[in-house]
Order: structure tokens, then sequence, then C-alpha cells
């Protein structure tokens, strides 16, 4: 029986021996990596090999994270993007996600959480599509498998890998409540943390797309103290 191909994941990592640990880490648990050292080798190497994912450092020589997913997310705003960075500061993770980041792991981080969150994105992708991929929400189109917002028939907003995810997981139980924790690990891989910030910025991200008055929600709604609804 035919073995299903090896997921591709492009390391964009400039210190040798982190690059070296992770490559080999990546292998043994069956994927195939893809390493660069440099932003500008690793854009490179993204639009000639498009990778099924990508982790990519922050702090590199030259051109950094930032700017390396940027220049990524203008050819592919779909390939689900990981930044590693050693810094702690919020406002650098939020730069980070605004950049196009879909995610971040804060060094020095497990290899083993690193892994699972690898393989949540890839148990979604994997799953039956199935379900409705253009929906409305308000004025507003959602087109789940292009990953865009439109309005008026002209595309507005894009959307990233975990936001497409988000959403569609709120949409699969619309009008109902659904848990903070079992939004962490059904989507991000993630044991619930009651100081895990990453579906809150999401939120805030899907809000300013999707709302006409982020600051007061009509459709993406927060259940307090439990976790988030759709109401479209």
């Amino acid at each position: 029986m035919a073995h299903p191909p090896q997921k591709s994941i492009l390391l964009i990592e400039d210190e040798p021996h982190i690059a070296l640990g992770l490559s080999d880490a990546l292998a043994f648990e069956g994927f195939h990596p893809l390493v660069a050292s440099t932003g500008e080798e690793g854009i490179r190497l993204a639009r000639e090999n498009p990778p099924d994912v990508i982790l990519l450092d922050l702090m590199l020589p030259g051109i950094n994270g930032y700017e390396v997913c940027q220049a990524i997310r203008s050819h592919d705003s779909q390939v689900p993007i990981l930044m590693l960075t050693a810094r702690s500061q919020e406002i650098d993770k939020i730069r980070g996600l605004d950049a196009g980041a879909d995610d971040y792991v804060t060094k020095p981080f497990s290899v083993g959480e690193l892994v699972a969150r690898i393989r949540a994105i890839f148990r979604r992708t994997n799953r039956s599509s199935a379900s409705i991929s253009v929906v409305g929400v308000g004025d507003l189109v959602v087109n789940l498998s292009a990953h865009t917002i439109e309005e008026k028939g002209e595309t507005k907003f894009t959307l990233s890998f975990y936001e497409v995810e988000l959403l569609k997981l709120l949409l699969d139980r619309e009008g109902q409540p659904v848990a903070r924790d079992e939004i962490l690990t059904k989507i991000w891989g993630l044991d619930a943390n009651p100081t895990n910030r990453t579906i809150d910025n999401f939120i805030v991200k899907l809000r300013k797309k999707l709302e006409k008055q982020p600051d007061r929600p009509q459709h993406i709604l927060t259940v307090y103290g439990y976790g988030y609804k759709l109401v479209r």
C-alpha cells in the first residue's frame, strides 16, 4: 500500500545548532524539513518549493522575520506560518500576527509542543471539507476555500490559516458557545492554559475584519468565563 507523501516544513532559522536540532527532530517525526538560514533564502524556497507549514524565526540577519512573513504572505495567504521568537513582550507577538503569522512559539520551547501544534494543523487540513465553503456574515461574504472576505463582490480582506479554522469551528456550532479549552485543543493542539492569549489575539483580528464596530461586536460574541460564539 502506498504511503502518503511526507508533509514538508520550511524552517527559516539562522542559528545552526537550533536549525540542525529542529530539522533532525522534524525528520524523526516523519516530516520533510527544508532549512533556510536567511530571510531571503526562506522567501525563495517558499516560492520555489511551497511547503505545508513554515517555521519562521523572528530575529534573522538582513531582513527580519516580520518582513519575511509579509513577503511570503504577498504570494501565499494560506500556508500556516508559526513564528519562533525569543521575545516575550506581547507587542512583539501582536506585531508578528499583524505581519501575517498564524501563531508564535516563544524560545525556549518544547519540541514536543511544537510537533503537537504542527500535527494539529495537519489534522485540520486533512479533515473532510464537505461543509459549505461560502457563507454570509452580516453584509460580508466569507469564502473559506479562497481565504477571503468580500463586500459587494470585491475582496476586502484575506484570511490566514488559523483565522479560517477558527471561523469553521464557530460556524459548525453557530449560535452555540464554544469553550476556549476546546478551541485550543482542536485548532492549536495546545493544552488549556489560563494565561494563553492565542485565541484572544485571533478573535481581535477576526473582529477587525468581520465587524463594523470591532469594539461592539455583533457576530463574534464573548461568552464570559467560557469562550465564544458566532451569530450571523
